[in-house]
């Protein structure tokens, strides 16, 4: 009898646990809604930047704005500017060959 009580106690919290744990990951891993798309695709730094953040500036708070930036020196640089001017990066994803930036615009 122990046996089967044990049993039964670890499926209810490995299910628990499941649970808990496979919604966080879904909504960081599916895209955003996309308000606005700008891509960037060979502009050179720091145009790309300057470029990302007047369009940002144009956009209403808690917008999405999806920006495509070229691999090296764009995505390395691009995302960390943002930052630092206060903007929300939602996720960062590779799309073989180019980048793909979503950033949100902060409430204000």
């Amino acid at each position: 009898m122990s046996q089967s009580r044990y049993s039964s106690e670890p499926t209810p919290n490995t299910a628990s646990s499941e649970s808990s744990f496979d919604p966080p990951s879904e909504p960081s891993s599916e895209p955003q809604s996309i308000d606005v798309e700008l891509d960037l695709r060979g502009t050179p730094c720091p145009l790309n930047f300057v470029r990302t953040k007047l369009q940002l500036q144009r956009m209403q708070p808690g917008q999405v704005l999806e920006v495509l930036l070229d691999a090296g020196e764009p995505i390395e640089q691009v995302p960390d500017s943002l930052t630092m001017a206060g903007y929300e990066i939602e996720t960062i994803q590779d799309c073989q060959g180019y980048f793909a930036l979503q950033v949100r615009c902060p409430q204000p």
